[in-house]
């Protein structure tokens, strides 16, 4: 078998990287060697390879789903958001420089499409198939001249392309029609076909409107997935601003797509719950750190943006950002600052990770993210942190509270740490913790006495259940993607679509992009 296959949508969120992940999982447990791809993505959830390169945590989990070992050449070109007008360009793993989006789609763009094909093409020499997932929709006309990740790269491979919808939105059919008939002849001709997603209720009900399409597009529709709770992987997009209300709501007590259970909370294995606030800070980033915590019975994590929302919580985290001073403004303008200096001083639980350790800390020098200058920290911890115009990309492996313990690290501030107990590459001061570590808390029997220090300085007689594995929940999460592809979608005519490309004759449907023609 050789071949591949893009994954694009309708929308942002249609469910590209879950189905991508699905189709992965199903291909290897097929005998498949299989490669997950996606030229350009933009996050602010990235991931450390095990050769120190920086790509997106989507791409990271996608290639977990394929049991394969994640490189830069599966996420090329990263995109990190400093503000909704500009973020950090990550070429193969590595920061090359910040960018507005006018300067990025205005050239430097279409010049990377070079990259990502050799990129796509060298994977396709390893491997059986390569599963490539698209980002927003690819009938965004105004983007189309110097795409490289929707059209661009599926003309490029002459891969086909299932174009994935999220009928739970509503106007699934419209918007399977729409995407195809603002597309060039060229373009279309790769359009194979369909693939609802998140569907609830009797699909006998849906199947005259597939009919219908198919009759008005010519065009086969390759599955109905049913709506599931908790069928997640870790964010990709991501966010330029503080998150609303509602998406706080919205999200619940885990991160947005990186849940590893259902939203009920599992019951306590001791005789109290532990209540996990997450302070919700712009440019929040790997956020998915709180996913272990979120998995453990009896621990229920929030996100939240108020300083009274703190009141009744065990643990607060400070979590990562893209940009740690305008977090600190953020924190201090909410009255979040004071209730963190507060908690401290009583004793009760604090967590920095990443650019939350640096807030922290007594002050911050930072002349290459905000250009802010010196800028005074919370004084939680003896630490005084100084930007470097170089990334620190690191898979440090180490011990903590008589634990092993492995995460990765993704930042620019350099820690000078003056004092406390040494805690991973930070410290801890009373029940206050820093480090610069992200994904520590999936180290299972680490996570356990963290999560005992932490309720013993609460008050709270939480004991953490003894058999909760991470990596045997995230395999079954994965598990479960790929069952959902296998059950509910046409896999003998998705597996044609890998091995000989877009069926020939498909029809074009007006009126195509501005200017094409038939």
């Amino acid at each position: 078998m050789s071949g591949g296959l893009l994954v694009a949508g309708t929308t942002s969120d249609a469910g590209k990287s879950v189905v991508t992940a699905g189709i992965c999982r199903w291909l290897v447990r097929r005998g498949v060697k299989v490669a997950p791809f996606k030229a350009q993505n933009m996050s602010l959830n990235s991931f450390v390879t095990r050769e120190g390169a920086e790509i997106g945590r989507a791409q990271a989990m996608q290639a977990q789903a394929a049991r394969v070992e994640p490189t830069a050449l599966m996420n090329p070109v990263l995109l990190k958001p400093g503000s909704d007008r500009s973020s950090q360009v990550v070429l193969m793993g590595r920061p090359v420089g910040e960018m507005s989006a006018r300067g990025y789609h205005g050239g430097r763009q279409e010049a990377l499409l070079g990259t990502v094909v050799d990129c796509l093409e060298q994977l396709r020499g390893t491997y059986d198939a390569v599963i490539c997932e698209g980002a927003g929709s690819p009938a965004e006309i105004n983007l189309r001249r110097t795409d490289i990740v929707n059209m661009g790269i599926a003309r490029a491979a002459r891969f086909p392309v299932v174009v994935v919808g999220d009928i739970d939105r509503g106007g699934v059919f419209a918007s399977f029609f729409g995407t195809t008939a603002l597309l060039d002849a060229e373009d279309q001709s790769l359009i194979a076909g369909y693939l609802v997603n998140k569907f609830r209720g009797d699909v006998s009900l849906l199947e005259p409107g597939l009919e219908m399409l198919r009759g008005i597009t010519g065009r086969q529709t390759y599955g109905v997935l049913p709506f599931a709770h908790g069928l997640g992987i870790d964010e990709e997009d991501g966010m330029g601003v503080p998150p609303t209300r509602t998406q706080l709501r919205a999200w619940g007590r885990v991160s947005l797509r990186g849940a590893v259970r259902e939203s009920v909370v599992a019951p306590p294995h001791g005789d109290d719950v532990l209540r996990v606030a997450v302070c919700a800070v712009p440019l929040m980033s790997n956020f998915t750190d709180v996913d272990a915590l979120a998995a453990e019975p009896g621990v229920v994590v929030r996100f939240v943006d108020r300083a009274e929302e703190l009141a009744d919580a065990d643990l607060v985290i400070v979590p990562g950002t893209r940009g740690t001073v305008n977090a600190l403004a953020w924190l201090r303008e909410r009255g979040l600052a004071d209730t963190l200096v507060r908690r401290a001083a009583e004793g009760r639980p604090v967590l920095g990770i990443c650019g939350g350790f640096q807030i922290l800390g007594e002050h911050i020098e930072d002349d290459v993210e905000s250009r802010a200058g010196h800028i005074d920290g919370l004084s939680l911890l003896p630490v005084r942190i100084r930007f470097d115009r170089e990334k620190t990309l690191a898979r440090p492996a180490g011990e903590a509270l008589g634990a092993p313990v492995e995460g990765y690290e993704i930042h620019h501030g350099v820690a000078d740490v003056r004092g406390g107990e040494p805690f991973l590459d930070g410290c801890r001061v009373g029940a206050v913790w820093g480090t610069h570590w992200h994904g520590s808390l999936e180290s299972d029997e680490f996570r356990r006495r963290f999560l005992t220090e932490v309720a013993r300085a609460a008050g709270r007689r939480f004991v953490p259940a003894p058999g909760t594995c991470f990596a045997a929940l995230r395999e079954e999460q994965l598990d479960r993607l790929g069952d959902l592809i296998e059950e509910h979608a046409d896999t003998d005519a998705l597996l044609r679509l890998i091995e000989s490309g877009a069926p020939s004759g498909l029809p074009f449907i007006a009126p195509g992009a501005p200017g094409a023609r038939a």
